[in-house]
């Protein structure tokens, strides 16, 4: 009986009764703050998951952004070079002036009443030459193997100069 007594004894204590309800207490907190820290770690992996899916979505958006942004670059140049290769054709400045000496002859037919027969007759004659250098087997090759603009103007003006030499020699 004595050893019920020794723990009826403590039991009765009232330090000993305090410190259990302690314990007890402190394993109640400590059970709640597990499972509450096991409740937060698993909020904070869910998070952590939607972070992850969130930052791949935004660098995959601003990646097709991105490539958008230096597509739409790439063709803003090519459209400005192209305004530019337009802009410097040698053709509007050949068709200008062109215009400029069909109404200076329009002018002399005009005000000189001998011109007009002496014009005619040199621009058949020009033709005549032109028309020559146009139906031979070197512009039938420059038209098959096309060069810059300026080499083929050179390459016209040699033919010409070439058929015009040619039908001074045989008249």
């Amino acid at each position: 009986m004595e050893e019920t007594s020794w723990f009826v004894s403590i039991i009765t204590n009232p330090f000993a009764k305090g410190l259990a309800l302690g314990i007890i207490f402190c394993v109640i907190i400590y059970i709640r703050g597990f499972l509450r820290r096991r409740e937060l770690s698993k909020e904070v992996d869910r998070l952590r998951a939607h972070l992850h899916t969130k930052l791949e979505i935004d660098s995959s958006e601003n990646e097709r952004r991105k490539s958008e942004l230096d597509r739409l670059k790439q063709e803003r140049d090519n459209l400005r070079i192209t305004v530019q290769s337009l802009n410097q054709k040698p053709g509007r400045k050949e068709i200008r002036q062109y215009f400029v000496y069909q109404t200076a002859l329009d002018i002399m037919f005009e005000k000189a009443p001998g011109f007009a027969p002496a014009w005619q007759i040199t621009l058949k004659e020009a033709e005549g030459l032109f028309e020559k250098s146009e139906k031979g087997v070197v512009p039938l090759l420059k038209r098959l193997m096309p060069t810059t603009p300026d080499k083929q103007a050179e390459e016209y003006e040699k033919i010409s100069r070439v058929s015009f030499d040619d039908s001074n020699k045989q008249e």
